[in-house]
């Protein structure tokens, strides 16, 4: 296992201006299953007002919503991508934002640290969050 400290976030202020911004939610690696964080946070998200965009490779739907098998899939635009899956496919998200044009935020969950995407996110205008859980630092800036 490899372990990284994320030197790449954004203060605080930020992230609750991106909570106040955005309205569309991917969620790749979004679990049917109920007892996985990934559902909790979807859950969580979608019950203070957000639309999630289940991001899994099978099923139909979770919690009510379509899901899709890959973020170039959805054919309408998203906000932001708060990803559950391992650090290296921050970099596949990252290359997907570029092309699609409309996702402003990468936000890795709780224990995905990804520094060298981070950079390149920022540097190309992006927002970036990273090892820190969307659910937790919303109920703590916004409720």
């Amino acid at each position: 296992m490899e372990c990284e400290f994320p030197r790449v976030n954004e203060p605080n202020e930020e992230i609750r201006k991106i909570f106040e911004s955005v309205k569309v939610i991917a969620i790749p690696g979004l679990s049917p299953d109920e007892s996985k964080d990934s559902h909790k946070v979807a859950k969580y998200l979608k019950s203070v007002g957000y639309k999630i965009v289940p991001i899994y490779p099978k099923g139909e739907k979770i919690l009510g919503e379509k899901v899709y098998r890959s973020v170039e899939e959805v054919p309408f635009n998203i906000d932001m991508i708060d990803m559950f899956r391992k650090a290296v496919v921050a970099r596949d998200m990252l290359e997907v934002m570029k092309k699609r044009g409309d996702i402003k935020v990468l936000w890795l969950q709780k224990g995905i640290v990804n520094n060298e995407v981070g950079e390149e996110a920022k540097s190309q205008g992006f927002k970036f969050v990273q090892n820190k859980c969307s659910m937790v630092e919303h109920r703590g800036l916004l409720k």
